[in-house]
């Protein structure tokens, strides 16, 4: 959430149960690195959600 300066609330809604493990779903990311504003966040963004 610091790297994306997204609120609790955003990472809150997104996560889901995957198996034993939570996640936020590729599709979620994906938009939210489409929609950024500094690129230098968008590829920050993608290099975590890898």
């Amino acid at each position: 959430m610091s790297i994306t300066r997204m609120s609790e609330q955003w990472a809150v809604a997104r996560i889901k149960q995957k198996g034993d493990s939570k996640c936020i779903t590729w599709k979620s990311l994906w938009d939210l690195i489409l929609a950024h504003p500094n690129t230098n966040k968008r590829v920050d963004i993608f290099a975590l959600s890898i």
